[in-house]
């Protein structure tokens, strides 16, 4: 069901701008063992996939940051938390491939959401706090690239989401207004990056951090990719309003 908190202007949707882990990719497995592959090589207590999971969405820094010291760490050994995001980083980029996946749907609404409902063509593109080449590889394995006029990482620009450099670069890029523009995630680093920028914003509760969602609410809430289609196109029935 899509629950419509604030409804979305959908004839004049251009610019489309996912997220990545927990929106387009089932990327936990690979990212939780990984973590835990370099607690493994130094000495530590490996963690429940739902701890590290819960970590996911500021980057691989802080993700390795709460994972070795805490999520509410104030002091860290920053040159042993370089030695150990070197070493799982190198990790990731071999195994980021092992069980990742793109959610049921996301290829088929990703494809019906190519034009706005006039039919004018809609630009697309991707926004993650991963890694970039990762980030890039995984679109290009997993068949989503070409939808995407760029897919932009958490190293591509000065700042990582929630900051609204990365989203308001694609808006000039697409020649796109914040009315203009949604942003599709599924956790609140997402919702409050889209109101950074002033743009619309759905959240996705299929992925890895639905709990943040009620916290800080996006204006749309979708169950499914699939629902992404009647969320941004507009359709009859199939919507809620809260």
């Amino acid at each position: 069901m899509v629950q419509v908190i604030r409804p979305l202007p959908v004839q004049q949707l251009k610019l489309l701008v996912f997220d990545l882990d927990g929106t387009l990719i089932n990327s936990a497995r690979d990212l939780c063992n990984s973590v835990n592959a370099t607690l493994k090589h130094f000495n530590r207590e490996p963690l429940p996939d739902m701890v590290v999971a819960s970590y996911i969405g500021d980057g691989a820094v802080m993700l390795m940051r709460r994972a070795l010291f805490g999520p509410d760490a104030d002091m860290v050994d920053e040159d042993f938390l370089s030695r150990a995001y070197a070493f799982f980083l190198d990790y990731y980029r071999e195994h980021k491939l092992d069980y990742t996946y793109a959610y049921a749907g996301v290829k088929e609404a990703l494809e019906a959401l190519r034009q706005m409902p006039d039919g004018r063509a809609r630009t697309m593109a991707v926004l993650t706090n991963k890694p970039v080449r990762p980030a890039q590889a995984i679109c290009e394995a997993l068949g989503l690239a070409p939808h995407f006029l760029h897919i932009y990482g958490g190293n591509s620009f000065a700042v990582k989401k929630p900051d609204p450099l990365g989203l308001r670069s694609l808006m000039d890029e697409a020649g796109a207004g914040p009315e203009e523009t949604v942003m599709i995630g599924d956790s609140e680093v997402d919702v409050r990056t889209a109101r950074n920028a002033g743009v619309w914003s759905v959240g996705c509760t299929f992925g890895l951090s639905p709990q943040s969602l009620m916290d800080t609410p996006p204006d749309v809430l979708v169950d499914a990719p699939k629902e992404w289609t009647a969320a941004l196109n507009g359709a009859e029935g199939g919507l809620q309003q809260v």
